[in-house]
Parts: C-alpha cells; sequence; structure tokens
C-alpha cells in the first residue's frame, strides 16, 4: 500500500468530546423518556462536563494565558472551546428551568425556593438549620492573617459581602463559608397543613435563608454560590518515583488543589463578587459560567433516589443468566466443549462472578491471576480473590494504580491482597494496564489446564449492569496460553513470547490492525468485495485514520459505530466518500470494542479492551483476541455490529462538516432502538427459560 497521506483535515478532539454531551443531553429532552431519567440524563451531562474541565482544559486555558503548549492548545481554541462549553450549560438550564421542574410539579415533585415557602416551612427549615447544619459551617472571613482560603475542587461554597466592621472594628468585607460536603444536597420536606405532594429543599437554599445569622453585628448584602473546578489529572513522573503506590497517595492529597479551570456562580452573582473569584482563582473571564439554578446540576441525582416512583423511571430491566450457561453447571466442564460469550447488560454479569466462584472453592484450581482497573469500593470480586489466598491458592493481580478517579480505590485494594500473601504487581512503569483478562490454573489429572475470562469492559458489577460489553470465557489452549504469557510479562518484565492469537499493545495492535486495513485496500483494488465494521468508544489514533482513508479510496465499505469522540470526517467528497460514522447513545452506556474486517468469503473478528486512541495503542497495555467459534462471532455480529447499524431510533450520523445529524426514518418500522430490541430478545429468551 502506498503511504500518500489524502487531503484531509481531522476533527477537533475536545470539541468532539462536547459533541458527545450534546446528544446524551438529546435524551434529558426527549418527552418519550420517562422523567426521572430525564433529570438522570441531565445530570450525566454536568458529570461529564466536570470530567471534561478536570482532564481536557488546562492546556486550552493555559495557552490562553500567554504561555506556549505542545500540541493544537492556542488562545484561540480556549475561546472556541468555551463558547461550545457555554451554550450547552445554557441549554442545560433551560431544559432544567423550563420543561423539567414544570413537568416535576404536574407529578406532585417540587423543589420548594425560600421565596416560595410558607411560614410553617420556614419554621421547619430554620430547625433543620439549626439542628443539622449550622454547627458544621466555620464562615471565613478574610483580612491579612486569613487570606482566601484553599477551595477543593468541585466544593460549593458562599461567598458573601459584608458591610459594617467585624469585632475589631475593621472592615473586612469578603467572607467565604463553605457548604459540607458530608450533608445531602436535597432534603425531604414534611408537609404541613393542606400541602400536597412530595416537597424537597436544596442544602444551599437552607444555608442562604440564614447567611444573616452567620455573621452577628454584620449586614449581609451581595452574596453568591460559587464552585471551582481544577485540573485534576495526576501527573506522575515514573522515572523519578521509587514507589509508584505512594507517590501516587501523595498526588491524590493534591488533585483538589491543582489549577483552576473554570468557575460557576449564580445568575445573579454581582460583578464585584465574580470579578474578585476570578482574580483569586486566576482565571479569565470565559472561564467564569453564570447559572441560573442549581450550581452543581449533577447533585440532583439525589432526587432519582429519593422519589424512586417506578412510573418515572424506566421499566425495571433484570438482566437474564447467559445463554450458553446452565445455573449450576461446571464452568470447566462447559468451557471444555467451546468458548462462551455474554453479553452484558443484557445477558448477567453474575456469570462472570459465578466462574471465578467457582473457582476460588475448586480444590483443584491452583492458581488465579487478574488484572484490576474499575472494580469499584465495594467489590465481591475482589472478596473472592481474598477468599482464594485463604483458601492457599496462588493469587497474582496486576492492578492499575493509574486508572483515573479509581486511583484510591485501586491503592486500597492492593495494600488489602498484597496484606494476606496475594502477589500484587503494578504492571509496566509508563504503561496503563487497560486489559482485562482473568486465568485461572487447574490440576486434571497429571495435566494444569487453563481457562480465561477476556472481556471489553471492567471488572465492575455495578457497570456491568450499565454498560455494553462482551466477556469471553475460553479453554482454547492457544488463546490461554497467550494469556498466561502476558500475565509472566507484566510480572517478570521479560521478553514476550510469539503470541499466537492475542493481538497486544503496545508492541503489535496497531501494526497488526494497520496491516489488516491495508489488506483489505489491496483485495478492494483487485475488484473482491470489502467490508470494515469497527464499534469503539473513540476515534482518535491518526495512522489508524489515515489507514481508513486509504483504504476507502480503494473501494472498501467502512462502518464504524464510535459512541464519543471521532477527530475522523464522514461522507467528505473524494476523501471519505466510503466511510460513515455513527453514534448510538442508548439507555445504556455503549462501551463494547468490536473489530470486523471481511474480504470475499474470508471473514475475522476481534473483541478488544482497545479503543482506537494513540494512548491505547502506544501507551497502555491492552488486548485484542479473535472469535473464532463460528456461531458465537455471527451472534456479536448481529447483536453488536447490524442491529447498530439499523438503529432508527438513538442514532446520530457524522456529517462532513463534524455535526452530527440523528437518524430519523421515514418509515415509523424503522424506527427501532438497537438496545430495546436486544432487551426483548433477552427478556423473551428468560421468558422462555432459553
Amino acid at each position: 500500500m502506498s503511504n500518500a497521506t489524502p487531503q484531509l483535515r481531522f476533527l477537533d478532539r475536545d470539541s468532539s468530546i462536547l459533541a458527545f454531551n450534546e446528544r446524551v443531553l438529546d435524551w434529558a429532552r426527549r418527552v418519550d423518556v420517562p422523567l426521572l431519567e430525564r433529570l438522570r440524563f441531565l445530570c450525566i451531562v454536568s458529570s461529564n462536563l466536570d470530567e471534561f474541565f478536570e482532564v481536557r482544559a488546562a492546556s486550552h486555558l493555559t495557552a490562553a494565558q500567554g504561555k506556549e503548549q505542545k500540541g493544537s492548545y492556542t488562545a484561540q481554541s480556549f475561546t472556541a472551546l468555551s463558547a461550545v462549553a457555554h451554550d450547552l450549560v445554557a441549554r442545560q438550564y433551560v431544559l432544567y428551568n423550563d420543561q423539567l421542574l414544570p413537568a416535576f410539579e404536574q407529578q406532585g415533585i417540587r423543589i420548594v425556593s425560600h421565596g416560595e415557602r410558607n411560614a410553617a416551612q420556614r419554621r421547619w427549615v430554620k430547625a433543620y438549620f439549626e439542628k443539622a447544619v449550622r454547627p458544621l459551617l466555620i464562615p471565613v472571613g478574610l483580612d491579612p492573617s486569613h487570606p482566601f482560603p484553599q477551595v477543593a475542587n468541585k466544593s460549593l461554597n458562599f461567598i458573601v459581602r459584608l458591610g459594617g466592621c467585624d469585632a475589631f472594628g475593621r472592615e473586612n468585607e469578603i467572607a467565604i463559608v463553605k457548604v459540607p460536603r458530608v450533608l445531602p444536597r436535597l432534603i425531604h420536606m414534611p408537609n404541613h397543613g393542606e400541602e400536597k405532594g412530595r416537597l424537597f429543599l436544596s442544602l444551599s437554599s437552607v444555608i442562604r435563608a440564614h447567611l444573616s445569622e452567620l455573621f452577628a453585628g454584620r449586614k449581609v448584602g451581595e452574596f453568591s454560590q460559587f464552585r471551582v473546578t481544577r485540573h485534576s489529572d495526576l501527573e506522575v513522573d515514573e522515572d523519578d518515583v521509587k514507589n509508584l503506590r505512594t507517590a501516587l497517595r501523595l498526588g491524590l492529597e493534591q488533585r483538589n488543589y491543582g489549577q483552576a479551570v473554570r468557575l460557576e456562580v449564580s445568575a445573579g452573582c454581582s460583578d464585584y463578587l465574580s470579578s474578585f473569584l476570578l482574580t483569586q482563582f486566576n482565571l479569565p473571564e470565559l472561564a467564569l459560567y453564570r447559572v441560573p439554578g442549581p450550581v452543581n446540576l449533577g447533585r440532583l441525582t439525589q432526587l432519582v433516589d429519593l422519589v424512586n416512583d417506578p412510573k418515572l423511571l424506566f421499566p425495571r430491566y433484570k438482566a437474564c443468566y447467559p445463554a450458553q450457561l446452565q445455573l449450576g453447571q461446571s464452568f470447566f466442564e462447559r468451557l471444555k466443549k467451546g468458548d462462551v460469550s455474554i453479553h452484558q447488560p443484557f445477558e448477567s454479569f453474575d456469570g462472570v462472578l459465578a466462574f471465578l466462584r467457582e473457582a476460588v472453592n475448586d480444590p483443584q484450581v491452583l492458581a488465579i491471576r487478574q488484572t484490576i482497573y474499575r472494580t469499584g469500593t465495594d467489590s465481591e470480586l475482589m472478596l473472592l480473590l481474598r477468599e482464594a489466598v485463604r483458601r492457599g491458592k496462588e493469587v497474582t493481580v496486576v492492578v492499575e494504580l493509574k486508572a483515573r478517579f479509581d486511583e484510591e480505590a485501586n491503592i486500597n485494594w492492593a495494600e488489602m491482597l498484597e496484606s494476606i500473601g496475594a502477589q500484587v504487581v503494578y504492571g509496566v512503569m509508563g504503561l496503563k494496564t487497560h486489559a482485562k483478562m482473568l486465568l485461572v490454573i487447574r490440576r486434571e489429572g497429571r495435566r494444569l489446564v487453563r481457562y480465561a475470562h477476556l472481556s471489553t469492559g471492567n471488572y465492575n458489577p455495578g457497570t456491568a449492569r450499565m454498560d455494553t460489553d462482551v466477556s469471553y470465557l475460553t479453554a482454547d489452549p492457544l488463546l490461554t496460553a497467550d494469556v498466561d504469557h502476558v500475565f509472566v510479562h507484566l510480572a517478570s518484565h521479560s521478553r514476550l513470547p510469539k503470541l499466537h492469537r492475542v493481538l497486544m499493545a503496545p508492541f503489535q495492535l496497531q501494526r497488526k490492525l494497520l496491516e489488516k486495513i491495508d489488506l483489505l485496500a489491496e483485495g478492494a483494488l483487485l475488484g473482491k468485495e470489502t467490508r470494515i465494521v469497527i464499534k469503539t468508544n473513540a476515534l482518535t489514533d491518526e495512522d489508524l485514520m489515515l489507514a481508513l482513508v486509504r483504504a476507502g479510496q480503494c473501494g472498501v465499505k467502512i462502518d464504524m459505530i464510535v459512541r464519543g469522540a471521532c477527530m475522523l470526517p464522514a461522507q467528505v467528497p473524494g476523501v471519505t466518500d466510503n466511510i460513515r460514522v455513527r453514534s448510538v447513545i442508548g439507555r445504556f452506556l455503549e462501551h463494547s470494542r468490536v473489530f470486523y474486517f471481511r474480504c470475499a468469503d474470508e471473514e475475522t473478528l476481534y473483541l478488544s479492551s482497545a479503543d482506537w486512541m494513540n494512548r491505547n495503542m502506544l501507551r497502555r497495555v491492552e488486548l485484542a483476541w479473535p472469535v473464532t467459534d463460528p456461531v458465537i462471532r455471527q451472534r456479536i455480529i448481529d447483536e453488536c455490529l447490524v442491529a447498530y447499524l439499523h438503529d432508527g431510533r438513538d442514532a446520530w450520523d457524522l456529517q462532513p462538516d463534524g455535526t452530527y445529524l440523528q437518524v430519523n426514518p421515514a418509515d415509523p418500522a424503522q424506527r427501532h432502538s438497537a438496545q430495546a430490541a436486544l432487551m426483548d430478545r433477552y427478556s423473551a429468551s428468560r421468558a422462555r427459560g432459553i
């Protein structure tokens, strides 16, 4: 294949991330979505924006402040992204105030503001404030001996401008009140007299109503809530640390006080107070977000749990036990007959837990090896590993300490397992271990037999109920031997032997994918029918994108199902005519990675832990493995690829200019959801006892 680069301008990655959140926000706008679920999607957008600012904004901001940055970070990029972010936030609050709040009131659910409360309600709020809130508040008046306090990342605070003099006759006019994080942000208020419905209060409104009582002898003038978001991506120089775990613990302590990147204030905040805060946090005007409502919409997810009305939620979906498994059947006996795939969350993650549970309880199992990336703080899986150690099995755990925002949980699990005798390793310096693999070694007669579980997603029962992923159980000797080699490599850093089935990053995954794309391009030039379908969470790797463009120009038909950031423009005349890109945003978070290649009658399908991003290909330990069983392969093609290519309700198609157009077929019969169809299919299977 020629290495000529086609005339192509990639889309901006960070703009693409914000565009993804616009598609998520659409679920909050949809009137066919239950009301509490609409609120939940609104809150998801807020949480996503928090992470965007914590991880992606600092370089743009620093460039805007005149400091040179590597890459495409400029003052112009900061201005452009700020405009998009401001527009997205404004639409969130319009939706919240003009649609969701009135819809909740129609259901008898109200968040009662201070100005709306009657006398009885104000008395109740006063009593609640005195009993539960006031003892936790410490107002800080600013003066030379009390400079502006350290304000933690995403903490909620009040800034108050005071009149008069303090107890020492000084005119220090600014005070800060931190809202305690230990208190719930929403409070259920009992009905008084003839009141009907379910009434709630925001904690901030309770404090706002009693601010003056915190400053005896002073007049409270201007005030506002505020919240600062800080850069929170932990940066540890791994070449200069002797103990990564200790270095990360120290980094976690400082994460809450990194560079400020965004300031949120109430819409009515005075120019004087907002300017004062911008100066304190060294932020430009574009980093200021004035919001007409709760300063942190994300915390409104509490209302979903407080109301918990089935009529206002999605119909409860109960995942069926994996179709290829039978309750009570030995996994080891089943896997001798062939591989097993589990399509989560339509099928239950309980199958994976049952596999590990059997391994822990089986006296013939001698060793268990597992990678840990995001297991959560309360994990049955980790407790099973602890039990395996107690039973005398050789347990090796590869813990990724730098799993963003899960670092503390992973450190705690690592220390717990290490303290009871498990062998804990931290992979390879400089590379995140993102591969999801579990290996069981069992004595069977005079032989040691390997069994493995591989997955596109994390070993986390919670996210397994919300994310679409594919789990793969196998006793294939070549595949399980490859998994064994990878574990040995991660623990010993010895040279990796030739792998028979697995493609592993950072060594050959990207190269092998490039070879497969180029081979299909050559086949297309010879007149063969060729096809590539890729399902991934992000597409930002330039080498892979350029290879796709070249293949498309040779005649390969290419479909990319990319949930989030995508830098490859689709359907650009003369450049990417043969490439279609779509994003599917559904009730569940699309998370599975599936790679399909076909040339004439020869087809290959890979499952993977890796997104098509440069970091995943070259700076992480990732796995991709082939699905060799033809029945399972066709099942995954049908459920993970074909169903999504024909989605007529939750899909968005990427346009040549980088915008997304929601799919809206003229024929109502085609307006179906892939996820809804899969839920129906598996529910029917459960009802039939299949």
